[in-house]
């Protein structure tokens, strides 16, 4: 069972995130300043850190900073009333890996803690499994029911991005930002044709499904999962 720590000086907030986790299937741990998350973490081994940035002793920037030094590795999301761009700067320098405003949806918070623990065991793994797909870092390989799939360099790519953020809407415009030349003559078009292919390609897939967000994009849905 995956193991997360939650750093918040509102024993109410903290409770309510505790909770919420532990009935969503993880081993919570609540700590309501820094220094009793340290002592947590001295004794533990967390999967992952949801903290806040205004606590009473130490702040979540030092605190993310000192867990960052230690360990390279464990996703930290902030959870904080903080909405300026300078905050979400500051946090994302010292290394942490998501930010979320209050108040905040507590079917939101599942949903990225989900991604962020996906994304960490890619990094531990390089490897990527939904249903019976599985996609391999290391050789840029997908299987499918253990076969291998004939897949572009940008197909794979596309595919890694949609299951390593579930959920998460992507425009055709980000898409192409990331994924074609910035000097290429590439439009719009162009992602719906590699969508399609993918579909096409991964039509027997049980474990995802790449769904049209009307009107932006594309996104990938975990199935049973």
């Amino acid at each position: 069972m995956q193991k997360i720590l939650v750093v918040e000086d509102d024993e109410q907030f903290n409770a309510i995130l505790t909770r919420t986790l532990s009935q969503a299937g993880y081993q919570t741990q609540g700590a309501t300043s820094a220094s009793a998350a340290y002592n947590f973490m001295y004794d533990q081994n967390f999967d992952l850190i949801l903290s806040d940035i205004m606590m009473p002793d130490i702040d979540g920037y030092t605190f993310a900073a000192n867990v960052r030094r230690t360990d390279p590795a464990i996703p930290i999301l902030f959870i904080t009333a903080r909405d300026d761009i300078a905050s979400k700067e500051k946090g994302f320098n010292v290394g942490i890996d998501d930010y979320m405003i209050k108040p905040v949806q507590l079917d939101e918070v599942k949903l990225r803690v989900r991604a962020l623990l996906r994304r960490a065991n890619i990094g531990k793994t390089n490897q990527l499994a939904a249903g019976n797909v599985t996609l391999d870092a290391d050789s840029r390989v997908a299987t499918l029911n253990g076969e291998e799939v004939a897949l572009t360099v940008r197909e794979f790519d596309l595919l890694t991005k949609f299951l390593t953020y579930p959920n998460h809407a992507f425009s055709r415009a980000e898409l192409i930002n990331e994924f074609w030349d910035l000097d290429s003559d590439t439009s719009l078009r162009s992602v719906d044709v590699y969508i399609t292919k993918l579909r096409d390609k991964f039509a027997k897939a049980d474990g995802f499904a790449i769904k049209t967000v009307h009107g932006l994009g594309y996104k990938g849905v975990l199935i049973n999962g």
